[in-house]
């Protein structure tokens, strides 16, 4: 999983009551899962981002190119 550098956001939701994870290098929806906790927000986007690796695995598709950002 370390070989995959994809951008994680989390951002918390007023109307949600909870912490929304999104992958903004994967098209589709924005948010792919949530948190009650900032914690547990980081722990369900990373088996939602192993799980849609998994599914572009399973059908053959690319993987997107991972956004890469350099410290100046």
């Amino acid at each position: 999983m370390n070989k995959f550098k994809y951008q994680m956001i989390i951002q918390w939701s007023d109307e949600d009551n909870c912490f929304l994870v999104g992958f903004p290098d994967f098209p589709g929806q924005r948010w792919r899962t949530h948190g009650d906790t900032y914690e547990s927000a980081v722990q369900n986007g990373i088996e939602a981002l192993e799980s849609l690796i998994m599914a572009y695995e399973v059908t053959g598709e690319s993987l997107p190119e991972p956004s890469i950002y350099k410290a100046a």
